[in-house]
């Protein structure tokens, strides 16, 4: 993921922002129940994962789901998958497993939220076939898509089918340079019950917002390929513990890295470190390739 990268990682204040004054607000309508956490990485082919799966290892996605809980799926934002390929991933998962979907290109980023009903339909109807193994949606709009097309955002975040779960990354730093236009946009997301994403990568830390519209968070994590991203996930996790007290219920979070071959140790580490953290008893992924 080359989104943020940059060359110098150790001249970077990765220090987290404070929240936003609306996030404890926002937690406080959460319940003690059982926390979720769901902790995937961006992809699952061989190529990127270097050295993660066992030799002999004959498919990539049946071997990635008995080790992780969920994967972000980027395959569907170049291309809407058929209802018969969804199908094929979730049976080669097992109960309790998710899939993340980024929203097709098509809608994003060439239709830019406009005109594309159908689209949107199509893309739909075919993740639903994941069923129980359906996380959320995530749209990711492009860079330049700014708050001058906020009636565009609000007309698709305000038709998007509701029984599909929707995550939403803005990427463009003018959504969090004016409070007014950034509350117009939040305040969208909280009455659509829709999930603002948290982007945590060195070169874009404008997009940090750390605010959260709900018990729910979901945060794309991108290291560096550097010593630094384990101290930034023992930050997180922090900052986690502290939204758990206040009423976190669900946590969705992915790692990246601009190379991504040690995602997998990432992770490893961080599940190790939420399961003593919050007694939890998620699968700890082995490097055994």
């Amino acid at each position: 993921m080359n989104f943020g990268q940059i060359d110098n990682p150790e001249g970077i204040d990765f220090t987290l922002p404070k929240d936003h004054p609306d996030t404890k607000k926002n937690l406080s309508s959460g319940s003690k129940k059982p926390f979720e956490v769901y902790v995937g990485c961006a992809k699952w082919n061989r190529q990127d994962l270097k050295g993660f799966y066992p030799r002999g290892t004959k498919d990539e996605l049946s071997y990635y789901a008995t080790q992780f809980n969920s994967i972000e799926l980027n395959a569907t934002f170049y291309k809407t998958p058929s209802s018969e390929q969804v199908k094929v991933w979730r049976d080669k998962t097992s109960k309790g497993f998710k899939f993340y979907p980024k929203v097709n290109n098509g809608i994003s980023h060439f239709g830019r939220l406009n005109n594309v009903e159908d689209k949107v339909i199509e893309f739909c109807d075919a993740i639903s076939n994941f069923e129980d193994r359906l996380g959320m949606s995530f749209l990711q709009v492009h860079d330049n898509f700014k708050p001058q097309d906020y009636d565009r955002l609000e007309r698709f975040v305000r038709k998007y089918p509701k029984v599909i779960p929707l995550a939403v990354e803005l990427r463009n730093n003018e959504w969090f340079s004016d409070s007014a236009i950034t509350d117009k946009a939040f305040e969208l997301f909280k009455s659509e019950k829709t999930t603002p994403i948290i982007v945590d990568t060195a070169g874009r830390r404008d997009l940090l917002h750390m605010r959260l519209t709900s018990p729910k968070a979901f945060i794309r994590y991108v290291g560096a390929n550097h010593a630094s991203d384990y101290t930034r996930l023992d930050d997180w996790l922090e900052r986690i513990e502290e939204w758990r007290a206040e009423g976190l219920e669900s946590l969705h979070f992915f790692v990246h890295q601009n190379v991504e071959k040690e995602s997998p140790l990432l992770s490893a580490y961080f599940i190790e470190k939420l399961n003593k953290r919050f007694d939890l008893d998620l699968n700890v992924p082995k490097m055994d390739g």
